[in-house]
């Protein structure tokens, strides 16, 4: 005999049946949300070669979406049936582990469950985690190597390399409260000198034989203008011309 009334089993049944009615009108009012419509349709092109790849991609992950969504109705849509069938053979609202009768509070939330809330498989949360974070972790844990006084290309200057492209800072998230200019908002920036030995040699320039020297008024050159740390034109064999 069922702990639960007859009162209590008729509205069960009648959220059960409104729940599958609502499901079915989904998926057939809008053709499973529009997974049936062509991509043609989708984009208004007759091929997909000319498009910008981002177009793609959004028609694709919309594509996925359906299907989630899909294969969400469609398991709920089978607990459903299971849950009314159940009704019919007078097993319903037993614990399909335990065998013990489910509580009519957790019933009216869910009336479709076939478990009671100590055995309900959605209660048992996954602690795994992808084997790739423990070799990533921390990040450029593997490639920062400032510590074993490494003088290689590594991923600081891999990532201080693409930084000074910009960011999504702005001056006010600085960790230096003196900051007022986009260009010094590089996280540790670098001050090696990159490609040349000499900040001298960021700027000053030869023919291929070694003559005609010149100098660019680059940043490096202004930074070294300002600092006083240049080498005066005399010193410029040949004289310098500036570009």
């Amino acid at each position: 005999m069922s702990h639960l009334s007859e009162q209590q089993l008729t509205e069960l049944k009648s959220k059960l049946n409104e729940s599958r009615n609502e499901i079915q009108h989904r998926l057939s009012d809008n053709n499973h949300y529009g997974l049936e419509d062509s991509l043609r349709d989708t984009t208004n092109e007759l091929s997909t070669v000319d498009n910008h790849p981002a177009d793609l991609g959004t028609e694709v992950y919309e594509r996925g979406k359906d299907l989630a969504l899909i294969e969400h109705n469609e398991l709920q849509l089978t607990r459903i049936e299971s849950a009314l069938q159940k009704m019919n053979d007078g097993t319903y609202g037993i614990c399909s582990t335990c065998g013990k009768p489910i509580s009519f509070d957790r019933l009216s939330a869910i009336p479709e469950t076939a478990y009671c809330k100590e055995h309900s498989p959605q209660t048992v949360h996954s602690v795994a985690r992808p084997i790739e974070e423990q070799f990533l972790y921390p990040p450029f844990g593997r490639s920062s190597l400032d510590e074993h006084e490494y003088n290689g290309f590594d991923g600081e200057d891999a990532w201080q390399i693409v930084e000074s492209f910009g960011s999504s800072n702005t001056p006010a998230m600085a960790e230096d409260r003196d900051i007022s200019d986009y260009n010094d908002m590089e996280i540790e920036a670098s001050s090696e000198l990159d490609g040349f030995v000499e900040p001298l040699e960021s700027f000053v320039a030869t023919d291929i034989y070694g003559e005609n020297v010149c100098f660019f008024r680059s940043k490096r050159w202004k930074q070294s203008m300002d600092t006083g740390d240049y080498v005066d034109d005399d010193e410029l064999e040949g004289g310098p011309n500036t570009y």
